[in-house]
């Protein structure tokens, strides 16, 4: 496959398996370019508590605050996300096979949470959507990487990525510790969060929602800090 260009800049939660799971933002060449001025601008507009998906729900997580990773700032908030051309970007570097098959899953118009990890104040800033399905991430082949896999062939890559682009951010920040609060009390009582991935599969960096903790997490907006 063609070698893109690259830049620097972000990166997603640790997975358990393989390397980090960093990312590192990189334009691709002509084709992502193109595909980033044809999505246009995201709607920024608040939406309303039930906000709808074709399909699936995701958490995906990426590191805020500025850290190096071979030379590289793997920073990548979603104030990044939203200032990125058509408020796109590849989601790369992601190194466990679970977290690849979510990705692999992922179809268009899907909503995801944008999950800031790995910092001061860890939890759920803002919304984003698929806007293209799985294809090869190149930085598997980029010897300059930090996710760089000499492992995998350009016949038969063994990562994926997707690109997704912002829809809005939260109306209130929702972190880690208010959600960790619902989820010790839904285990007893059987709500939607007893068995949320965030506290069962903490260490992925791409993880499924279900509808009913998609809209809990969602209601959580309108609602006093616990």
């Amino acid at each position: 496959m063609p070698r893109p260009q690259k830049r620097p800049a972000g990166a997603a939660g640790p997975d358990k398996k393989g390397p980090t799971g960093k990312r590192v933002r990189t334009a691709r060449a002509g084709e992502a370019a193109a595909q980033r001025r044809s999505s246009g601008p995201a709607d920024t507009a608040a939406s309303s508590p039930q906000e709808k998906s074709p399909g699936n729900f995701w958490l995906m997580k990426s590191e805020p605050e500025s850290r190096l990773e071979k030379g590289v700032d793997v920073k990548f908030s979603i104030e990044d996300l939203q200032a990125e051309p058509g408020q796109t970007a590849c989601w790369d570097g992601v190194r466990n096979y679970q977290a690849r098959n979510f990705l692999r899953a992922m179809k268009l118009e899907e909503k995801a949470f944008f999950y800031h990890s790995n910092c001061r104040e860890p939890g759920i800033a803002g919304l984003m959507k698929i806007v293209k399905e799985a294809y090869p991430d190149h930085t598997q082949f980029e010897k300059s990487s930090p996710h760089y896999d000499p492992s995998s062939r350009d016949d038969d890559p063994k990562w994926s990525m997707v690109d997704v682009q912002f829809v809005r951010m939260m109306r209130r920040f929702i972190p880690l510790a208010e959600l960790k609060t619902h989820h010790q009390a839904h285990k007893a009582t059987g709500g939607p969060l007893r068995n949320m991935a965030l506290f069962t599969r903490q260490r992925l960096s791409v993880q499924p929602l279900t509808p009913e903790e998609f809209d809990f997490i969602l209601s959580l907006e309108e609602q006093e800090p616990s």
